[in-house]
């Protein structure tokens, strides 16, 4: 299944996007898309409903970040091979890493802020992955039982403040609307390999990153053990799993974000993200 939110900021409902590309309506089943409801056997109902009886949504709505309710939004740094290359950086011994916090989440076309004092603002199209049951120590065999789906992130970074600034990279990781989530949530059954996934991403047409998940160095089932040692996963948290080659920072000279550019960016079988990017201003 493809599943979404839909609907203004703050008001969000949950749907589906049916076989012929239509938005359906699932608020009569559940109230939202949250990790309350994002176990396997509640997946399972859900996907035994017929999208036919479900109505339909009007074309051109809003469509929100496609998990509500996020509890952890984790990243992995430097976790391709070939992106760790084009940064001078080395592969780590280690994952490494960090948060973005939950109030960078955004919907996957809402308008990305470029935040005051910013030079450097920089785009990472990423697979996101999306735990459905929760556990701690969880054993790399039985990882892949803990995920509802996947979705694609877009881990727009701050260089200056992530790296030029000391302390931790979080800061220049999870300003607001640096992290749009979706379009959908494909549940993992819809994914053979997540793998073995193409990705993509454009600035006004130009494309820049242009990867494939089969170059990640620690793959998800590692990833889902290796964090469960250091904290319990719960149902909701996501797991934004580092970027292919092709960042703003890796080109010579580097290129970033400017007020009034677009971009476009999707992961195969995963849809698409397109987003405006402007100056933040204060409210």
């Amino acid at each position: 299944m493809k599943l979404l939110r839909f609907g203004p900021p703050g008001r969000e409902k949950p749907g589906l996007l049916d076989a012929q590309g239509v938005i359906r309506d699932l608020s009569a089943h559940l109230p939202d898309l949250d990790g309350r409801h994002l176990g396997h056997d509640r997946l399972a109902t859900l996907a035994d409903l017929d999208p036919a009886t479900l109505p339909e949504v009007p074309e051109g709505i809003r469509l929100g970040p496609c998990v509500k309710g996020v509890g952890k939004f984790l990243c992995i740094g430097l976790n391709y091979s070939d992106h760790a290359a084009e940064t001078g950086a080395q592969v780590p011994p280690e994952p490494v890493v960090f948060n973005k916090w939950t109030s960078a989440i955004c919907g996957p076309n809402d308008n990305v802020m470029i935040p005051r004092d910013s030079q450097k603002t920089d785009w990472e199209v990423e697979l996101g992955v999306v735990i459905g049951e929760g556990g701690k120590y969880i054993e790399e065999a039985n990882a892949m039982r803990h995920v509802a789906g996947y979705c694609v992130v877009n881990d727009v970074s701050e260089r200056e403040f992530q790296l030029e600034r000391s302390g931790t990279w979080d800061k220049g990781k999870g300003c607001d609307t640096f992290g749009p989530l979706g379009p959908w949530l494909v549940t993992s059954d819809e994914v053979a390999d997540p793998h073995e996934l193409a990705m993509w991403l454009e600035v006004d047409g130009k494309r820049y990153q242009d990867g494939s998940t089969r170059t990640m160095v620690y793959r998800i089932p590692f990833l889902i053990s290796y964090l469960s040692r250091f904290m319990s996963l719960q149902p909701g948290d996501v797991i934004s799993t580092g970027t292919p080659p092709g960042v703003g920072m890796g080109q010579k000279p580097p290129v970033y974000l400017r007020p009034g550019q677009r971009m476009r960016l999707g992961i195969e079988g995963l849809g698409e993200q397109s987003q405006h990017v402007v100056a933040d201003e204060p409210n």
